[in-house]
């Protein structure tokens, strides 16, 4: 990873955003952690970018409808990994184009974010790139 990617842990449990972030920065990333959805909304249209949020959908202060519209409005969506105890989430969510991805809390669920996350970077870097080779076309 040439420049660190930058992850913004939202999770209701202070233990969940401790061991993701270290799970995270141990595999190279940035992190930066939140406690609230008012936390969540302030980050990600701060200066700084966040290039992905992981979102627990019962953070306090979040109603995870709203919030998923707000993030889904965002120009370009922000992407986001909902890690949630309730794999039911998943058919609440709206239509994403692949800007969310459901993954329930289970015992070995850190081994799916990692996987995930590098991947839906991955992706979002990829289609930068093309949109801005768009830009950048003149006929």
């Amino acid at each position: 990873m040439s420049a660190p990617f930058t992850i913004l842990i939202a999770d209701r449990n202070s233990h969940v955003r401790m061991f993701l972030m270290r799970e995270l920065m141990a595999e190279g990333y940035r992190v930066k952690l939140a406690a609230t959805g008012a936390n969540v909304l302030t980050m990600v249209y701060a200066r700084e970018e966040i290039d992905l949020l992981i979102l627990d959908p019962d953070l306090p202060g979040c109603e995870m409808d709203a919030m998923l519209k707000v993030l889904g409005d965002r120009i370009p969506p922000l992407p986001v990994v909902l890690h949630t105890h309730r794999r039911s989430e998943e058919a609440r969510c709206p239509e994403h184009d692949g800007w969310l991805v459901v993954i329930e809390k289970t015992g070995d669920s850190v081994e799916r974010i990692k996987e995930t996350v590098g991947r839906m970077l991955q992706y979002s870097c990829a289609s930068a790139a093309a949109a801005h080779q768009a830009e950048d076309w003149d006929p």
